[in-house]
């Protein structure tokens, strides 16, 4: 049986082909009041790669979250091969789950072409290195001491090591004036091996694990009890460069606007060097508890 939480989440991205474009995802039994939506996201996303002839890396992908997946159920993905140009492929994929659909998404796949130019805007701020950071863990073990058991077994599955840029807020003082703005260094725990699709879909399930933090930011402490139950609605992704997700990379959060019960978040993944490689936009739900 595989422990490593790395060894697991390539597993999780493994999916069983059982026709042509129709592909079956394990829905770990978590104990989660739905599916790891960025789990949908990165299994939907393998789903479309896997109908592709490979040699055109995905470019962007939108999705929406529709229904809530129930944890422990096996979810269907059904691909449509929408489109298969001279340099670009489009694919859209149906995530069912008990006869419902759950989710859809449609993914672009580019072949690789040379540039006339490049530019990008750079990071926003100077960031420590990941090494001098803490873990997310120690530093809820630091302010709590003994995890409670819930906490310290998601711990143990986590397959991404997490540091934020700025120390964890505990307190509703620490909160106020807070920019809704956050930073996170995330790599796998492990090696994901070298197939660049397991990659782009490891850091797709990445994607959706701290953005709408930043949405909560001027509101409450990120840890301990929460105020909202929060929901994904959608979720779009652009690559702009390859990458390997058991490396660091910096994930860059802000939420420019909380409105009419919905909050939108925008990220940037950086490289260490400051090279971009992913922008991100979600927006999320969130309702009083």
């Amino acid at each position: 049986m595989t422990t490593n939480p790395a060894e697991r989440l390539v597993d999780l991205l493994d999916l069983e082909q059982i026709e042509v474009n129709i592909f079956r995802g394990r829905s770990p039994q978590e104990s989660l009041q739905r599916v790891f939506g960025g789990q949908v996201a990165g299994q939907a996303l393998v789903a479309a790669a896997r109908t592709t002839e490979g040699d055109r890396p995905v470019h962007s992908l939108h999705a929406y979250f529709l229904r809530p997946g129930r944890p422990g159920v096996p979810i269907v993905y059904q691909v449509e091969r929408v489109r298969d140009g001279r340099s670009f492929t489009t694919r859209r994929v149906t995530a069912v789950q008990q006869g419902r659909t759950i989710f859809n998404l449609t993914a672009s796949f580019h072949k690789p072409e040379q540039g006339s130019f490049e530019h990008q805007l750079p990071p926003a701020r100077e960031v420590p290195d990941p090494e001098s950071l803490p873990t997310v863990t120690e530093e809820i073990r630091e302010h709590l001491g003994a995890l409670p058991e819930q906490l310290e077994r998601m711990a143990r599955r986590q397959p991404f090591d997490i540091r934020y840029v700025d120390r964890l807020r505990w307190t509703p003082a620490e909160v106020k004036d807070a920019e809704p703005r956050s930073a996170v260094w995330m790599r796998a725990v492990g090696p994901l091996g070298d197939d660049p699709v397991v990659h782009t879909c490891a850091l797709t399930y990445a994607s959706d694990m701290t953005l709408l933090d930043a949405v909560r930011i001027p509101v409450e402490p990120l840890w301990g009890p929460r105020s909202f139950d929060i929901a994904s609605l959608d979720h779009a992704m652009w690559f702009h460069r390859p990458f390997r997700a058991d490396e660091w990379f910096l994930y860059d959060q802000e939420s420019p606007i909380a409105t009419g019960g919905r909050g939108l978040a925008r990220g940037r993944i950086y490289d260490r060097e400051g090279r971009l490689l992913v922008s991100v936009v979600q927006e999320g739900l969130f309702r009083a508890l």
